[in-house]
């Protein structure tokens, strides 16, 4: 018989602990101890670590789309949303945007969001494939982005031993002094960093998707 047990508290479960241990220090073995069951018991619901990764990714979308639905102006304020909140939700777990990242959805509940995005960025003149290549572009930058934030400060307040911006700088020979100077961009200021790496997205999509997308003309 299947233990009196269900996905639901496995995943919530998780996705708590992955804020103790990080990615790498969850295990089936330390969910099952935290939930008193014995590590086999967890294989009635997921047969493999993978699994279990690609249902809290799931769930981590599923909260994130659970407030009410955003009304944008534009295709830009629509992508950028988009990215923010996923941004936002990511950074809500230890590793959240390595656990995301490479993960299959296990369900179509994200669908709605995806047709919405894809209606306003139709309606504002791409073609699906261009649309498509669009929010895709500027998931992989936020997706990318927060693993690179993450790894500096892993929670809000903490930063990771080995990333102070002074003793980077100190270490570089002298030689190479823009490299050094770089160190406060690369390990600081975050949100401003991310806000403009978006708006150079957005300005490519513009520039690359939407006027190519116009007839030359005669």
């Amino acid at each position: 018989m299947p233990p009196k047990l269900d996905r639901a508290q496995v995943v919530d479960t998780a996705l708590r602990l992955l804020d103790e241990t990080g990615l790498d220090g969850l295990t089936l073995r330390r969910i099952a101890t935290e939930l008193d069951v014995k590590a086999p018991a967890l294989y009635w619901h997921f047969a493999n670590k993978q699994a279990l990764l690609d249902e809290m990714a799931t769930e981590m979308l599923r909260r994130m789309s659970a407030g009410p639905p955003a009304v944008p102006d534009t295709w830009q304020d629509a992508v950028a949303g988009t990215c923010r909140g996923l941004r936002a939700a990511l950074l809500g777990y230890r590793d959240g945007a390595k656990v995301f990242s490479g993960t299959r959805l296990t369900d179509s509940g994200h669908a709605g969001g995806q047709q919405a995005l894809l209606a306003v960025l139709g309606r504002a003149g791409f073609e699906l494939a261009d649309a498509v290549l669009a929010f895709t572009t500027a998931y992989a930058f936020t997706v990318g982005f927060v693993i690179e934030e993450q790894a500096v400060h892993p929670m809000p307040g903490e930063r990771a031993p080995g990333y102070d911006p002074d003793r980077r700088a100190a270490g570089i020979d002298p030689e190479h002094a823009l490299a050094a100077a770089a160190s406060r961009e690369l390990f600081g200021d975050f949100e401003r960093r991310f806000e403009r790496g978006l708006a150079i997205v957005l300005a490519g999509i513009e520039a690359s998707l939407v006027v190519s997308s116009t007839p030359a003309n005669p």
